[in-house]
């Protein structure tokens, strides 16, 4: 638990913190102003016919999309379907893949009759067969004499060479430690000393012979570069930089200036004309309405409905329950037309044939009749 007093809420307003100054725009110069107002006309004028033209093409475009393009490609679309996709898929479903299965297994038959059980047959009953007895054959007339051969001639032969090698090879060793011993004092020796006590002397001499030259002339060569590149500084570097620098950037920003504000000047004048094209098609839209589709709403409200309305309640539903009232009643006539033909046809059988007999289940016996026990004990 804190028992510690906190300090004392600071209730005095503090100053506030002054927002960051946002840097003035940049105002235009006065040759900025002289083509912004000459160029956005022009601009104007040239391009509002152009955004009519393009909204009656975008126009006409969505018009003949959705009622002559999208349809023909529908149509086109199922009458490819109906007249190439459909008769081919039935082609390769009804004639190409069994006539190929079966030519499948007719190929694979004949291969395997051609050319797999021959090879098998013969590897089978006349390869294997012919190997095991060369192998048979091979082994008594050539493994069997040279293992001999290898266990009792040649192993010993070898551990007496083995020996002989042993003796000569420690003799040879005592000769090449002596031989070594020579060639050292002779080669060895010798050259260290020529190397300790004359090349190296001499080369450390010519080296430093050779940094004193290299010095002098790398100091040469510096001295040549920095007078050749002070040189090409001031015949090409300083024209360059000052023809950039008073020439070429100049121009580059009048150039930026002129094609900024041209295409600023075009972007405005399309979007004006945009507002301007908006209100034409507007307008003509709305003169159409009013000279076509006002006039044909008003002749389907107000005439085609009614008159609809009163060929449908006083002559199209009359016809209909006349109608419905003839085809109920023929049916019912034709309904019993069938039956007294039944009745008829049924009275014919039963006149030819008699009645026809009742069905008497299985497990029952009729009273009439009496099984071969209540015989024997009538008897």
């Amino acid at each position: 638990m804190d028992l510690e007093k906190r300090p004392a809420a600071d209730l005095r307003k503090r100053p506030a913190t002054p927002a960051p100054e946002r840097p003035a725009a940049q105002a235009d110069g006065c040759l900025v102003v002289a083509i912004r107002l000459p160029v956005r006309i022009l601009a104007l004028i040239f391009v509002v016919p152009v955004r009519l033209l393009w909204d009656a093409l975008v126009a006409v475009g969505r018009v003949l999309r959705d009622t002559v393009l999208r349809p023909v490609g529908r149509a086109l679309a199922w009458l490819g379907h109906t007249l190439v996709v459909v008769p081919l898929s039935a082609l390769w479903r009804c004639v190409l893949a069994p006539v190929g299965r079966a030519l499948g297994l007719a190929l694979a038959f004949a291969g395997k009759c051609l050319f797999v059980w021959p090879w098998v047959a013969l590897w089978r009953y006349v390869a294997v067969p012919v190997a095991l007895g060369v192998g048979w054959l091979l082994r008594m007339l050539l493994v069997v004499p040279a293992v001999w051969l290898y266990a009792y001639v040649l192993t010993p032969l070898g551990h007496g060479l083995a020996w002989l090698g042993r003796m000569l090879g420690a003799g040879a060793a005592g000769l090449g430690r002596g031989v070594r011993w020579a060639l050292r004092m002779l080669f060895v020796v010798p050259a260290v000393a020529l190397y300790t006590w004359v090349l190296a002397p001499v080369g450390r001499a010519v080296a430093w012979v050779a940094r004193g030259v290299a010095a002098g002339v790398v100091w040469l060569l510096r001295g040549v570069v920095l007078v050749v590149g002070a040189l090409l500084r001031w015949i090409l570097v300083v024209p360059a930089v000052a023809l950039w620098r008073w020439v070429l950037a100049p121009i580059g920003r009048g150039v930026a200036v002129v094609a900024r504000e041209i295409g600023a000047a075009l972007g405005h004048a399309w979007r004006v004309a945009g507002y301007v094209s908006r209100a034409v098609w507007r307008c003509v839209g709305r003169l159409l309405r009013w000279i076509f589709v006002d006039p044909a709403r008003w002749v389907y409200r107000s005439v085609l409905t009614p008159v609809g309305h009163a060929v449908r309640d006083h002559v199209w539903r009359p016809a209909a329950d006349a109608a419905r009232a003839v085809g109920r009643g023929t049916r019912q006539a034709v309904a019993a037309a069938r039956q007294s033909v039944r009745q008829a046809r049924a009275d014919v059988r039963r006149a030819l044939f008699g009645a026809p007999r009742e069905r008497v289940p299985a497990g029952e016996v009729p009273q009439g009749r009496r099984g071969p026990e209540d015989a024997k004990r009538v008897l």
